[in-house]
């Protein structure tokens, strides 16, 4: 095994460019490892378990870049970190503009470049991330912080400044937004449409924006608020402020409003903002998994407790139908009850994105109780679970993350997990979110459908995959479909559906697949 290490000091790179040239690497045969970071004392401590000489990290720290690569010899070590370095380097390239042209080295710098911007994207380390959307904002730009690790309390002063300026903040850890037909962060790639969605989740802004440009709605307008936006503490400063900018747009139709769960007190006050008025009739969808059926909802806003009623709503606000999303591909529920041992009743859920998670959480446990996880809606579910149970866990979560891509860049992150899984006898599906768009590795289907194969061999669980994307995307939704469906996956329309799926197999009962949402 080779180990080969390289720094540039002094040196900051982007995170979106430091996954890039992470991807590149890994994406050569012969390599185990491979990472494109800053040298943190995190990320130095990370090095040191992956055997690099706490010797060569002397004198290293946060401000220097590096590039590792873990293979099976010199040659494919030293193949993969020029593979890296070109990826970074061209990223780099394109970012700023050709090599003749003077290197941007501050926000002014950029400004003079491009006059006309009105967003900054933000994606430095968390230590730095506010000061830089400070500055960002006191130039009159909107913020697209996609940094993490920013301190709670500097995210609400950021967002009390920003709404002070009638500027927007979105994040931290905004990873998904289409902003002016472009796509930031994790995106698909959709069709224009009169569809407003603001988001408090990453991945449930994705689920929504591909169905309803499946379903022929298409999107005007992604605004991510980052997770804890509606938390108790922070109020939905930002979902309140999007909100209404979107009402003043004439050319929203429809307001589709997503989040995680939401503290109820705070989606009270945001929903309030959503109460028709003078000129304020633009009608509001609430997508708010895990909320109370309790929770009375405001006058003039439509409730959803899902992703997939949240869009079909939304159609109906356009005078459009939704298609039947009932519909699987793949073998049938029954035949799969046919052939599953009886003492195979379980469901494991194997999630890259945290909104599907809980999604599936909440839809599982209405019909099978109690079901674990990572990220638990309820604190008493949290791991460690205990044997015998349904879990449904976040693999983007820090703990599986720790030294690796994001499991939506790197899809071998859940290979061994889908293997571990596969191998409980009490195990009868397992469901799989396959995540295509901007950012997503380019062929997750081609990495997934042997393993699922394997896994369903000789009487193994049935897997379950949802392929979250639309046919625009680079990955070829279709193709990406037909891997999976060939492979002996079952294939659903919508995340929700493959939940219902699995509880249908899970408790022999077809009809479950059925259940209105």
């Amino acid at each position: 095994m080779s180990i080969v290490i390289t720094f540039f000091p002094d040196m900051y790179v982007d995170s979106v460019v430091q996954l890039s040239g992470m991807r590149a690497m890994r994406e050569i045969e012969g390599v185990t490892w491979a990472s494109a970071a800053m040298a943190t004392p995190a990320n130095l401590a990370t090095l040191k378990e992956q055997g690099v000489d706490a010797a060569d990290l002397v004198g290293k720290g946060a401000n220097d870049f590096f590039l590792i690569v873990i293979a099976a010899s010199d040659d494919l070590a030293h193949e993969a970190l020029e593979a890296g370095r070109s990826a970074v380097f061209s990223s780099s390239e394109s970012a700023v503009g050709p090599a003749t042209e003077a290197p941007i080295r501050s926000l002014r710098d950029a400004l003079i470049r491009q006059p006309d911007s009105n967003v900054a994207v933000v994606s430095v380390p968390g230590e730095y991330a506010t000061l830089a959307a400070y500055q960002s904002l006191a130039r009159g730009l909107h913020v697209l912080l996609f940094s993490d690790n920013v301190p709670l309390e500097k995210e609400i002063e950021l967002k009390k400044f920003a709404r002070s300026k009638g500027l927007l903040v979105m994040g931290p850890g905004a990873g998904t937004a289409l902003l002016g037909g472009g796509a930031l962060g994790f995106a698909n790639v959709v069709r224009p449409g009169r569809v407003g969605v603001v988001a408090a989740a990453g991945t449930g802004a994705q689920e929504v924006m591909s169905l309803l440009d499946r379903w022929g709605a298409g999107v005007r307008v992604v605004i991510g608020l980052g997770g804890r936006d509606l938390h108790e503490e922070v109020g939905g400063i930002m979902a309140q402020s999007a909100i209404a900018a979107l009402r003043d747009d004439p050319d929203v139709d429809v307001i589709l409003f997503v989040s995680k769960p939401p503290a109820e007190s705070v989606a009270t006050s945001v929903l309030a903002v959503a109460e028709p008025g003078p000129g304020a009739d633009t009608p509001i969808v609430a997508a708010l998994i895990g909320l109370p059926s309790t929770f009375a909802a405001p006058r003039g806003v439509v409730m959803a407790d899902s992703l997939e009623s949240g869009v079909v709503a939304t159609m109906r606000k356009l005078g459009l139908d939704a298609p039947d999303t009932t519909v699987i591909s793949g073998p049938t529920v029954e035949q799969v009850c046919e052939r599953l041992a009886p003492e195979r009743t379980l469901v494991r859920g194997l999630f890259s994105g945290g909104t599907l998670c809980y999604e599936s959480q909440v839809l599982l446990g209405r019909v099978l109780g109690k079901v674990w996880s990572n990220v638990p809606i309820d604190p008493e579910l949290g791991l460690p679970a205990p044997h015998g149970s349904h879990q449904c866990l976040d693999l983007g979560e820090e703990e599986y993350t720790k030294g690796r891509p994001h499991p939506m860049i790197d899809p071998e992150a859940r290979v061994a997990l889908l293997r571990e899984h596969g191998q409980d006898p009490q195990v009868a599906a397992i469901i799989l979110d396959v995540v295509l768009g901007h950012g997503a590795n380019a062929d997750p289907a081609g990495v997934f459908a042997p393993v699922c194969q394997e896994v369903m061999a000789d009487g193994g669980p049935q897997i379950i995959a949802y392929v979250l994307g639309t046919d625009q995307d680079p990955q070829g939704f279709a193709d990406q479909r037909e891997q999976l469906v060939r492979a002996g996956c079952l294939v659903t329309e919508t995340a929700a559906r493959a939940s219902l799926a699995a509880a249908a197999i899970a408790t022999r009962d077809a009809s479950l697949l059925r259940l209105a949402l």
